[in-house]
């Protein structure tokens, strides 16, 4: 049978797999959490700044959990892991490009360096290193295994990194907010208190 052939090929990334794909499932249910946090903060929050920052990081764990699953499953042949592997690949590649879009299109945020690279450069690399060892996947050879296994945890460093990156940010701006609104209460309750020690003529 092919599933007995492909079986050796698998053997060993079982264990990876387990312990990579719940870690992903773990943290995009800490992102839901931060999201649920901030919803009715103070905070400026932007349609287009979500769809370009934090609903691709979701996505970026939901491919790790997906590649795992792909690769862990009983599949009856290899070919079929392959073309399943290197289409969503490819539909991320271009969800990809999707988001350098609305991140070229914020007028909010003024986008640095940092920015262009963990959430457009090196997501971009990860899901064509994907595409092209998946498809290199239908060899005898466990090398692609290994290129997958690297861009894999290389999108879940960059989920990490972009996750911490916007729990920070939107603290920063909520501790900011909340000091803007303390001080001008103060100032009105100064205001307020001097206007009423003026003596009426």
């Amino acid at each position: 049978m092919v599933l007995d052939a492909a079986r050796p090929l698998m053997e060993g990334w079982q264990n990876f797999f387990l312990i990579i794909g719940p870690s992903a499932a773990a943290l995009m249910g800490l992102q839901f959490v931060v999201v649920a946090l901030v919803k009715d903060s103070p905070v400026a929050k932007s349609p287009l700044g979500v769809d370009a920052f934090t609903t691709p990081t979701i996505v970026h764990f939901a491919a790790v959990l997906s590649v795992a699953a792909v690769l862990s499953a009983p599949w009856p042949s290899l070919h079929s892991a392959v073309v399943t592997l290197c289409t969503g690949a490819v539909l991320c590649l271009v969800y990809v490009l999707v988001v350098l879009r609305r991140i070229m299109r914020m007028y909010q945020y003024e986008p640095v360096a940092e920015d262009w690279i963990w959430h457009v450069v090196l997501p971009f690399v990860a899901y064509a290193t994907i595409a092209i060892a998946g498809y290199l996947l239908a060899g005898t050879t466990s090398t692609p295994l290994f290129v997958i296994a690297a861009a894999t945890m290389l999108l879940l460093f960059v989920g990490v990194h972009n996750a911490w990156d916007i729990a920070t940010y939107l603290s920063l701006q909520l501790a900011t907010t909340t000091a803007a609104s303390s001080d001008a209460a103060s100032g009105n309750v100064s205001n307020a208190t001097a206007s009423s020690s003026v003596p009426a003529e």
